[in-house]
């Protein structure tokens, strides 16, 4: 089953407290190679945000998906990089909004790769 079907439900919306399980499940090794580089990271999350497009998910339910994955590296994942580094100091730093206005910004990002 692909991991779309774990956390968005059949009407496209999101499940949140799924994000959290679905993430868990990826194989160690392929966690590796996706957290390991930047660049790897921003094709992973785009290819997720491109499945979740073609799902019907809107802006919004995009990025509170991104906000929860963000939410699950920084407190399980440590930065293997700087770039990971600086987005985990952001997200430490910001309260609520800033979170959610950063995580808007990151799926923006990865759309226009």
């Amino acid at each position: 089953m692909a991991e779309h079907n774990h956390v968005v439900s059949k009407d496209g919306n999101v499940t949140m407290d799924r994000v959290t399980e679905a993430l868990g499940r990826i194989e160690p090794g392929q966690k590796e190679r996706i957290l390991s580089d930047f660049e790897q990271f921003k094709v992973y999350l785009g290819k997720r945000i491109q499945l979740a497009q073609r799902i019907g998910l809107n802006e919004e339910q995009l990025a509170l998906a991104a906000g929860k994955i963000a939410d699950y590296l920084a407190a399980y994942e440590e930065p293997r990089n700087s770039e990971e580094k600086l987005l985990l100091e952001l997200w430490r730093a910001g309260n609520k909004e800033e979170r959610h206005r950063l995580a808007h910004m990151l799926v923006k990002m990865v759309q226009q790769e």
